[in-house]
């Protein structure tokens, strides 16, 4: 089984927290991270745009990847939100059981 973490960012802790109750929900993820007080930089529409964000970090399968992409989108208010996925290499062996154990 393969691995990996999905990374996507929005400007509430409200949707934030939404988006990773409905992986959790549905065990798209076995857990998510809500991590805060994160400042991105970034070009928009051609203006320089700073925004407090929530990084929002969901522990999975590979083979789910649709799916969560499916479900961030619909809970996501962004216009084009950032969703990656980033392959997991290797890990606690145990701690990887459970996250397979946690999802569909």
């Amino acid at each position: 089984m393969t691995y990996c973490l999905v990374y996507t960012l929005t400007d509430n802790i409200e949707e934030a927290k939404k988006i990773a109750h409905g992986l959790i929900k549905e065990k798209l993820a076995a857990c998510c991270n809500i991590i805060s007080n994160l400042t991105s930089v970034y070009e928009w529409k051609d203006e320089i745009c700073e925004d407090r964000e929530f990084l929002i970090l969901a522990k999975t399968k590979k083979e789910l990847f649709e799916e969560v992409k499916t479900c961030i989108l619909q809970n996501h208010s962004y216009e084009l939100p950032a969703i990656l996925m980033l392959p997991v290499e290797a890990g606690l062996e145990g701690f990887l059981d459970w996250i397979g154990e946690n999802t569909r």
